[in-house]
């Protein structure tokens, strides 16, 4: 069955690129609803944005969605992630600026703040995308990311930086029974302080400190506290990963794989998949196949107290 939130819950928080405050409101909708994005700062034409893939603008740090107004919502995929990871299918999010909150960095404050609202079921079957031929994106950099057919969604993802803080990681995670809140909702955006310097110079990362994103020099962690895991890069890779996805507008049931990947690249894929004819499938999600989706198996202990 569907879900949405029992209750509305709000954020307040700063936009990681901008730095500009924003509030954001999770408001419950209806069964067949879908998630879309409200800016209430809009006053004039549309101010509906949909969460879905065909929207998204490639942009090389964050995941930016533009309806046909021209109307943007910009670093959508930790909330993203957040509502799929809850198992959440229907939602409005009202937001009265241009991007969403960048919190702590990860998407644990998004996770602890929708559960605990609680979660209503809704009357109406789960719809999900079935990958039937894998399929594969590439860019001239020889990053690659894939998907391949499988019952249920996992991702694997394999990262490698020169910096010694991170270096090369690797992880595979089968995304049901919780994995998502469990293993990867903590785990913030990284960077390298050289990037954080350029990207200043250019008016660029505005709101981001160390309090919300690891920041790496070399074989140092400058973020105060370090690590919450010791390969909390690549599990942030795969929390963006899922955030991504989650725009198909549907769960997906296929085996993700990303290689030095990121959103761009994630977002070809997803129309590299509906662009392919026989490559994808939507299906009603039967008891058995709803309880393999991301979300199901969400227990409120094992969600990560650090945000």
């Amino acid at each position: 069955m569907q879900h949405t939130l029992r209750t509305s819950v709000t954020f307040k928080g700063v936009g990681l690129h901008s730095g500009a405050p924003a509030t954001m409101v999770i408001c419950p909708a209806a069964a067949g609803y879908g998630i879309w994005f409200k800016r209430t700062d809009i006053a004039l034409g549309d101010a509906m944005i949909p969460a879905l893939y065909d929207v998204a603008e490639h942009t090389p740090l964050c995941t930016r969605l533009v309806n046909t107004a021209g109307v943007s919502v910009s670093t959508v995929e930790h909330i993203m992630a957040a509502l799929a990871g809850c198992g959440i299918h229907n939602a409005l999010i009202e937001i009265d600026g241009p991007e969403v909150p960048i919190m702590d960095g990860s998407a644990a404050p998004f996770v602890r703040g929708i559960m605990a609202r609680g979660v209503r079921r809704q009357l109406s079957p789960v719809l999900a995308y079935e990958v039937l031929k894998t399929v594969s994106v590439e860019n001239a950099q020889g990053a690659r990311a894939t998907l391949s057919p499988s019952d249920r969604l996992s991702i694997e993802f394999h990262i490698d930086f020169a910096d010694a803080a991170i270096g090369r990681q690797s992880k595979t995670l089968d995304m049901g029974n919780g994995t998502f809140a469990r293993e990867l909702c903590d785990s913030r955006t990284f960077c390298r302080q050289a990037d954080v310097d350029a990207m200043h110079e250019h008016g660029l990362a505005l709101g981001g400190t160390l309090d919300n994103a690891v920041v790496v020099d070399g074989d140092r962690i400058l973020s105060p506290g370090g690590l919450r895991h010791s390969d909390e890069a690549v599990r942030h890779k795969m929390l963006d990963a899922l955030g991504d996805l989650a725009l198909a507008g549907g769960a997906i049931l296929g085996h993700y794989r990303g290689e030095r990947a990121g959103h761009t690249l994630t977002n070809m894929l997803l129309r590299k998949l509906f662009a392919t004819p026989g490559a994808v499938r939507p299906v009603l999600c039967d008891e058995e196949t709803a309880a393999r989706l991301p979300g199901t198996g969400l227990v409120w202990d094992e969600i990560p107290q650090v945000a």
